[in-house]
C-alpha cells in the first residue's frame, strides 16, 4: 500500500498534524514517517527567485543601459541556509511508495506560493495525486478534517497564479525603479544626506506608505492655526450653542468661520449685545430610541490597531503573538481580512461558547458567560450581521477556538491578554445592542437658533464586557422641558476655539489606512461599509512598515507608536514625487493589488497580468530615461 505525504510550513505545525494523526514514533532527519503517513515540513521559504546577475553576470553593476531588466524565463534558487531541509523534502516527494501529496501550507496566498515554489524545484513522483490542505485553525478536528476533505491541488491554480505575480511585480518594480532613481538621482541624495553614497529603494506598497507618512507630516508642518469664536447661551435649565440657519441675520455672512463660529472676537460680541433681553422659546424637542450593536469581529487589521492602541506594540509584533495563539490552537487563521463568520461555522459555534465556559479560567470572562447564561441570550447567530459568507475570502474573522487551554498558563502576559481581547469582542456579539434615549432641543431666540442634546443609556447590553463610555459628556438625564416653553436667560458665553491640525499615524491607524488604500476612517460603523481593495494585504502590511523603519525611512517611536517620516524618507519622497508621483498614489496601487485578486478569482487571466505589469514598467522607462 503507498503513503501519504503531508508537507507543513513549518516544524511546530508538522507536530500537530502528527498529533492528529497519531503518528508518534518514528522521527527521522527533517521526517515523521508511520505505516501509512509520511509528515515534513518546510522552515518559511526554502526557494528564492534569482538576482539579475544569474541571469548575466554583467548585470552586477547598475547602468541605465539594462534596464529595464524583465526576464522571458524566471530564474529561481534554493536558498542555501535550508538546502537540506529542501533535499530531505525532495527525495520524500520523488518517492515511488507515495500515492499521495498534501500540500498543508499555510492557508493564504503565500501559504501557497512557499510550497509551489518547492514542487516547482523538487519534481514530485508523477504518479502521486496533489491535494490541498485548507485549514482555519490548528485544532486536532479541524486538521483532519482539512486532511479529509482535501480538494486536488490544481483547483488552488488561480491562488498560485496570484502570488507568483504578486512576487514578479514586487521583484520587476523593486528592481527597476530602485536601480534606476539610484543610478539617476544616488548621487544628489548621497549629497544632501552628508553620505558617501546613497542608493534609494522603492517598492510597490512601501513607497506609497512613505507617501502618506510623508504626506500627512507635511501637513502638520504647514498648518497654521485659526482662532474663531463660538457661543453659547445658558438657559438655566440647560446650556446649548449657536448655529446659524437660514433666518439667522448671519445667514451666509463674510462675519462667520463656519456655521457655529465668527472669525473676530468683536463681531461675536455685538451678536450678544444684540441677543441680550430677547425671548428664548423651546421651538423643538425632539425624542427617540437608539440601538447600537457589539462592533464586528476583528480581522488582522482591526486587531492590530487595537493592539497598538492598548498595549503599544508593533503590528509585526501583534501579528506575532496571534500567529502564536494560532498554533497554540488557541484561535483562529491570523492573517484574515473578514470580520464576519461563515454561515457553517456559525452552524456549530456553541462549541467554541461550551470550550470557553469550561476551559478558560479567567474570572471576568466567567463572568460573562454566567451572565449569557442566566439571562438566556440566544446563541443563533444566522440572521445578524456577524455572519455573511459574501464577506470572506480565504478564512473568516479571528476567533476563539474554545480549545488548547492547555498551552494557556505558559503564554507570556501580553499574550493572555491579546487572547482575552478576542474572547471578549467575541462574546460581545451575543450580547443584546445597548439601547439608549436620545433628546434633541432646539431653541429659538427672535430667529436665531441653540442646539443641544442629550443621550441617556437605558439597557448597557454588550456594553457590559466591552465597556466604553455609555454616556455623552453632558451625562444629563432627560431634561425636563416641552415645546413653546419660555426659558429662562442666565446669559451668553464666547468660546474661543482654534482648527486642528491632523494627527500623525501611528504603526496601528497606518495599518487600517492602509486597508482602505490611503484613508484613515476613524469611525468603525463606516470602515465595516466601505472596505474595498487595500494596499498590500493583511499577511503583508506589518512586514512593509517593520522594513520602512529598517530602512531608516520612518521612524516609530517606541513609547508612542506614532510615526514620522526621517530626513532621508523625505529626500527619497522628494525624488519619487517628481520623477514617477504615481508610485505615492495608494488608488493606483491598490488596484494593482485587486488585479492580483482578480487574478485569483479567475476573473482575468495571469498573463494579461503581467503583460499589463510590463507595459507600465516600459512605459515608465521611456518618460523618464532618454533612451539611446
Amino acid at each position: 500500500m503507498g503513503k501519504n505525504l503531508i508537507i507543513t510550513e513549518k516544524p511546530s505545525v508538522a507536530m500537530e498534524f502528527a498529533k492528529a494523526l497519531n503518528i508518534t514514533t518514528n522521527r527521522k532527519n527533517g521526517y515523521l514517517e508511520s505505516e501509512k503517513w509520511i509528515i515534513t515540513w518546510c522552515v518559511g521559504h526554502l526557494v528564492t527567485m534569482s538576482y539579475p546577475e544569474k541571469y548575466n553576470e554583467n548585470l552586477k553593476f547598475w547602468r541605465l543601459d539594462t534596464l529595464p531588466f524583465i526576464p522571458k524565463e524566471w530564474k529561481y534558487e534554493i536558498i542555501p541556509a535550508v538546502q537540506n531541509q529542501f533535499n530531505i523534502i525532495k527525495t520524500l516527494l520523488q518517492r515511488e511508495d507515495v500515492d499521495a501529496i498534501y500540500n498543508a501550507g499555510d492557508s493564504g496566498r503565500e501559504g501557497e506560493y512557499i510550497q509551489r515554489l518547492v514542487f516547482m524545484m523538487a519534481k514530485p513522483n508523477p504518479k502521486a495525486e496533489m491535494k490541498r490542505v485548507w485549514i482555519d485553525s490548528q485544532t486536532e478536528e479541524e486538521i483532519k478534517r482539512g486532511i479529509n476533505e482535501a480538494k486536488p491541488s490544481n483547483e488552488y491554480d488561480s491562488l498560485s497564479d496570484s502570488a507568483y505575480l504578486r512576487a514578479k511585480e514586487d521583484y520587476l518594480i523593486g528592481i527597476n525603479f530602485s536601480r534606476m532613481l539610484s543610478i539617476i538621482y544616488g548621487r544628489r541624495l548621497a549629497k544632501e544626506i552628508n553620505e558617501e553614497k546613497a542608493s534609494i529603494s522603492v517598492g510597490r506598497v512601501m513607497t506609497c506608505v512613505l507617501g502618506m507618512v510623508v504626506e500627512r507630516e507635511r501637513e502638520i508642518r504647514n498648518f497654521v492655526k485659526v482662532p474663531f469664536y463660538k457661543l453659547s447661551g445658558d438657559f438655566t435649565k440647560f446650556k446649548a450653542e449657536w448655529k446659524v440657519s437660514e433666518n439667522s441675520k448671519y445667514w451666509q455672512s463674510p462675519k462667520l468661520y463656519n456655521d457655529t463660529g465668527f472669525k473676530k472676537e468683536q463681531d461675536a460680541k455685538n451678536f450678544i449685545e444684540f441677543l441680550q433681553g430677547k425671548k428664548a422659546v423651546v421651538e423643538e424637542v425632539k425624542k427617540s430610541k437608539q440601538k447600537e450593536n457589539a462592533p464586528l469581529l476583528f480581522n488582522l487589521a482591526e486587531i492590530q490597531n487595537e493592539c497598538t492602541k492598548r498595549f503599544k506594540i508593533k503590528p509585526d509584533e501583534t501579528l506575532e503573538i496571534i500567529q502564536n495563539l494560532y498554533e497554540k490552537k488557541l484561535v483562529t487563521y491570523p492573517r484574515t481580512d473578514a470580520r464576519v463568520l461563515s454561515s457553517a461555522v456559525a452552524k456549530v459555534i456553541n462549541q467554541n461558547l461550551n470550550g470557553i465556559a469550561t476551559g478558560y479560567k479567567d474570572e471576568e470572562v466567567q463572568g460573562y458567560i454566567k451572565q449569557m447564561k442566566e439571562e438566556k441570550y440566544s446563541t443563533n447567530l444566522t440572521k445578524t450581521k456577524y455572519v455573511n459568507d459574501s464577506k470572506i475570502t480565504d478564512h473568516y474573522a479571528i476567533i476563539p477556538t474554545g480549545k488548547g487551554y492547555e498551552n494557556i498558563n505558559s503564554l507570556p502576559e501580553l499574550q493572555k491578554n491579546v487572547y482575552k481581547l478576542i474572547v471578549k469582542r467575541f462574546l460581545a456579539i451575543f450580547y443584546p445592542a445597548a439601547e439608549f434615549n436620545k433628546m434633541n432641543i432646539t431653541v429659538d431666540v427672535e430667529g436665531e437658533k441653540f442646539y443641544t442634546s442629550t443621550k441617556v443609556c437605558t439597557k448597557t447590553g454588550y456594553l457590559d464586557i466591552l465597556k466604553k463610555s455609555t454616556n455623552d459628556d453632558q451625562n444629563v438625564e432627560n431634561i425636563d422641558v416641552k415645546k413653546g416653553e419660555i426659558l429662562e436667560v442666565k446669559g451668553y458665553e464666547i468660546k474661543e476655539s482654534e482648527t486642528t491640525p491632523p494627527t500623525r499615524y501611528n504603526s496601528g491607524s497606518i495599518i487600517l489606512a492602509m486597508e482602505n488604500a490611503g484613508k484613515l476612517i476613524e469611525e468603525e460603523e463606516l470602515r465595516e461599509q466601505i472596505k474595498g481593495a487595500g494596499i498590500g494585504t493583511s499577511a503583508t502590511r506589518a512586514e512593509i512598515i517593520k522594513k520602512l523603519e529598517k530602512i531608516k525611512y520612518i521612524a516609530i517611536n517606541s513609547k508612542t507608536q506614532i510615526i514620522t517620516p526621517t530626513q532621508k524618507g523625505e529626500y527619497i519622497y522628494d525624488i519619487v514625487k517628481m520623477s514617477m508621483p504615481d508610485m505615492l498614489n495608494p488608488k493606483l496601487t491598490a488596484s494593482w493589488e485587486k488585479g492580483l485578486d482578480m487574478v485569483a478569482k479567475k476573473e482575468i487571466k495571469a498573463d494579461v497580468f503581467m503583460e499589463k505589469l510590463e507595459g507600465y514598467i516600459n512605459n515608465k522607462f521611456d518618460k523618464l530615461v532618454i533612451r539611446k
